[in-house]
């Protein structure tokens, strides 16, 4: 980013709040036994090869489209402060953005921000409606998860 330049040009941020503990909500990201469950859009499962939560760590994996096509992802951990924040980086291979993951406490309640900080403008400005409803999807796969574990 230029100096001068305005990051909202470059960011995609998400926000819903869940009806459940901030330690519920981040124990559903942080263990892959329960993320694999719900991360993704409509329609989608995980295969992954490798979730090692920890600053410099790795996360491998593929997702399945419902259409049957491949979506290989990599993405690289750089600070987990449990259960409050994740920030890792999407490595690609279609796109690449910082995302940093908040797990606010609202009284027994969860509000979970997801902000995406894109290396590029462009980039961020032809997917960001894409991404503003696939994120809507996985935040509701992700309560449907909850009320199923309630």
């Amino acid at each position: 980013m230029n100096p001068g330049e305005d990051s909202s040009k470059f960011e995609i941020v998400s926000a819903r709040e869940f009806s459940a503990p901030r330690e519920r909500v981040f124990e559903l990201f942080s263990n892959p036994d329960h993320l694999m469950h719900w991360w993704g859009p409509n329609g989608f499962t995980n295969a992954f090869s490798e979730f090692d939560l920890r600053p410099g760590g790795r996360w491998r994996f593929v997702m399945h489209g419902p259409d049957g096509a491949e979506y290989p992802m990599e993405k690289e951990f750089v600070e987990v402060v449990s259960p409050e924040r994740v920030v890792l980086d999407h490595l690609g291979p279609m796109h690449r953005f910082r995302m940093t993951m908040t797990f606010a406490d609202l009284a027994g309640r969860t509000g979970l921000i997801w902000r995406m900080l894109f290396e590029d403008a462009e980039e961020a400005a032809c997917i960001e409606g894409f991404l503003h409803a696939a994120n809507e999807e996985n935040f509701d796969r992700l309560e449907d998860y909850l009320a199923k574990l309630a």
